[in-house]
């Protein structure tokens, strides 16, 4: 897409006397969305705007609900905001924008000029510093938003586009001239494409011979030579189906579970698969987690191009967030509703201000979904007997009225999974502990500075995530009774009570965090033995000063391999006691990724997690570590592979020789006073990304390393006639120049 985005930035960065608006038209899966999200991403536009705000529009918008998403952005939404018109809103809009320098608003997948109209109100012609970006399938939207300026036509790929797409599918000199047939038929549709590749991948992943496999590519050759020719066009529905089809039935029901997300949303895998878990869905396996499994599930989608990949963890190893194409999730609207009527359903409301479906059917469904008007929903108290699962994933934060924080756990008494971070409740309803078949609860409360002892009933629960706002929270309930639970988070630091009865508890657990230091004893320990995660916050001398004995029991931990240490800064006087870290040999040995924040200590102790023989990600946030030099010791961070390096005093920062052999990433973030990043790691060989954020003393070492980088890849393409596919990034914000 260089060409595009090239084409688009310079619309964007042409001056105007007006109000300046762009749209990318073309047909669904050619690639709209992806073109502005890269616009939108470029350093260079980052630099240009500095308000860039994304709204996806879809059908089934309402013009408030999107000016308020606009406002969220620019400010924070009140209480008094919600009661105002949608005119009142717009005109708030445009005052923010007035007053905000350049703007670049992306209003992405507008319907109908229809559509455009009641939204352009909040952005008066007058204002000549901003932009707006629309992508739509229909022509009449761009004519009617600025008819003194050509729609950009998003072009369909050529053959050699196409078959670059699709190559990657095609392992096998045997199987090119087949899936060359595929991709002609394709018509250059990236969906279709991708779509089409997920099909080609599956097959290849078996375990069947050549000629199986060429019958299997013929198969699709043929099926798509049946399905796609349809009025001269491409029917994507029809694609899509060739790869859900050979999707196992279970994987088919957590495809499904994908419509109880909003439309362009990016859903967090995390939470994903511990819901399919708490939903039945996933199918115990020898030697694998229920985790592991769900994972594979996802994968399997991915590789089908069903779900795409939107971020992967920092090593790029695993998924950590996704999304589904809007025609993707269409069809498996579709689809959920086929094979049952009353699997899932979203509750909205439509034009005329009436929820569709009447609340009164909420009776009729098994899952429940509602992701805007989320207040008038609950307070008409709805009923559904039959619920199993009640989701909200609303852009606004609801605080729950004290008249209506009962109406959850009274309306839907047979809930498993019920997730309404975005709803703050005052306080714990009673109601609440009624729902003894509980598996997944996510609940956000204000000032809620005890998880009760009732919490306990809870046996069945699998997941619980539960935030408040308080900084510290007591943990009354007896976890070691919920011999389900498997993870346990809370954003407080929470200080365990309950020693247990029980003696079964505790085996199960993989996630707890975050908990106080204070609980860390060897008991814990000796319960949790299986834990994978574990976050402490609180005043961490108690942990490493060596007295209690506390971290000692850490090496228990035979399966941990994520730990994060947060350092809670109550009052100066904890700048007293100068941290340090205990020998390598007390840190779990599995130990893969830790994070430190706030534990000043001295660069000096690098050395200790230099020895860590499993370290591979090591994030240094907010003055994990102070001083003013630092001298990395050659031959230590074997198998490190990301270092993030917070805001600190670092002045001089030496590394000679061969220190991190492994490293792929390094990000510097307010490191102001840092002079120069080592010219050494150019010859990394593993050395892919370097972001700067705000270090600006250190930004022309960079430029150097990325000069060598360049300049080795120049030379290693010329020996062995190759291309390098995945060349050196550098990242530096604010450019000084303009660029990166």
């Amino acid at each position: 897409m260089d060409d595009e985005v090239e084409r688009i930035i310079g619309y964007l960065t042409e001056e105007t006397q007006e109000l300046d608006i762009i749209s990318i038209i073309g047909q669904a899966g050619i690639g709209k969305t992806t073109l502005a999200a890269k616009v939108l991403d470029d350093p260079r536009i980052v630099s240009e705007f500095r308000t860039r705000i994304w709204i996806c529009v879809s059908q089934d918008f309402t013009q408030k609900n999107v000016f308020l998403a606009i406002l969220r952005e620019l400010t924070n939404i009140t209480e008094h905001m919600y009661h105002k018109s949608s005119k009142e809103l717009a005109l708030e809009i445009a005052s923010y924008l007035g007053r905000r320098g350049r703007f670049l608003i992306v209003m992405d997948d507008v319907w109908t000029a229809e559509d455009w109209d009641e939204l352009k109100i909040a952005f008066p012609n007058s204002n000549n510093v901003g932009k707006v970006l629309i992508t739509s399938r229909q022509m009449e939207v761009a004519r009617n938003a600025n008819p003194n300026r050509c729609p950009h036509h998003l072009r369909f790929l050529n053959n050699e586009e196409s078959w670059m797409l699709l190559n990657k599918h095609v392992e096998d000199f045997v199987l090119r001239p087949l899936g060359l047939h595929i991709e002609s038929q394709c018509h250059g549709l990236p969906l279709a494409i991708v779509v089409t590749g997920g099909i080609l991948t599956t097959i290849n992943s078996t375990t069947d011979g050549m000629n199986a496999r060429i019958d299997k590519w013929q198969k699709v050759a043929q099926n798509m030579h049946t399905y796609l020719k349809e009025y001269g066009g491409i029917r994507l529905e029809n694609i899509i189906s060739l790869s859900y089809q050979g999707l196992p039935y279970h994987v088919r029901t957590c495809f499904h579970y994908m419509k109880m997300f909003p439309e362009d949303f990016e859903i967090p895998v995390w939470k994903l698969i511990r819901m399919w878990i708490s939903e039945g869905y996933v199918q115990q396996k020898a030697n694998l987690s229920l985790e592991e499994v769900a994972e594979s599930y996802l994968e399997d989608l991915i590789s089908r191009n069903l779900v795409t990949v939107e971020k992967f963890n920092v090593n790029g190893r695993r998924v950590k967030t996704c999304r589904i194409h809007d025609t993707v999730l269409e069809f498996c609207k579709s689809e959920a509703r086929y094979e049952s009527e009353n699997f899932i359903q979203e509750m909205k409301k439509s034009t005329d201000g009436v929820f569709e479906p009447p609340i009164s059917s909420v009776q009729d469904y098994r899952r429940l979904c509602i992701h805007s008007d989320v207040l008038d929903f609950i307070s008409s108290k709805p009923f559904g007997p039959n619920v199993r699962s009640f989701v909200c994933f609303s852009r606004d934060e609801i605080v729950l009225p004290t008249e209506n924080i009962s109406d959850i756990p009274s309306g839907f008494k047979l809930l498993r999974v019920l997730d309404a971070n975005p709803i703050k409740f005052i306080r714990i309803p009673s109601e609440l502990y009624h729902l003894v078949h509980l598996r997944y609860i996510a609940l956000s409360f204000i000032n809620v500075t005890v998880l009760p002892a009732a919490f306990s009933k809870f046996w069945n629960l699998e997941t619980l995530i539960f935030d408040t706002t308080s900084r510290t929270i007591e943990i009354k309930a007896d976890i070691w009774e919920m011999i389900h639970l498997r993870h346990l988070k809370t954003n407080s630091s929470g200080t365990l009570h309950k020693k247990g009865k029980s003696n079964e508890g505790g085996e199960n657990l993989q996630t707890i965090g975050t908990i106080s230091p204070e609980s860390c004893t060897e008991e814990f320990f000796d319960r949790a033995r299986n834990l994978k995660k574990l976050g402490v916050r609180g005043r961490l001398a108690l942990l490493l000063d060596g007295k209690n004995g506390s971290f000692d029991s850490f090496e228990k931990l035979k399966n941990l391999e994520k730990l994060k240490l947060i350092n809670d800064l109550f009052s100066d006087s904890i700048l007293e006691v100068q941290l340090r870290l205990p020998p390598p040999h007390k840190f779990p040995p599995k130990l893969r990724s830790l994070t430190l924040s706030d534990t000043f200590l001295d660069w000096s102790q690098m050395s200790i997690l230099g020895m860590l023989d499993n370290l591979v990600i090591l994030r240094l946030k907010h003055k994990a570590f102070m001083g003013k030099h630092w001298e990395a010791v050659d031959g230590s961070f074997c198998h490190l592979e990301v270092l993030h390096i917070g805001r600190t005093d670092l002045f001089s920062w030496i590394a000679s020789d061969y220190p991190f052999p492994r490293l792929r990433r390094l990000e510097l973030r307010n490191c102001e006073e840092l002079q120069e990043v080592p010219l050494g790691l150019a010859d990394i060989p593993s050395f892919q990304l370097l972001n700067l954020h705000r270090c600006k003393s250190a930004a022309a070492s960079a430029r150097k390393i990325c000069e060598a980088k360049q300049k080795k890849n120049q030379k290693k393409r010329k020996r062995t006639e190759t291309i390098i596919k995945s060349g050196f990034k550098l990242s530096i914000f604010p450019p000084e120049d303009g660029s990166v």
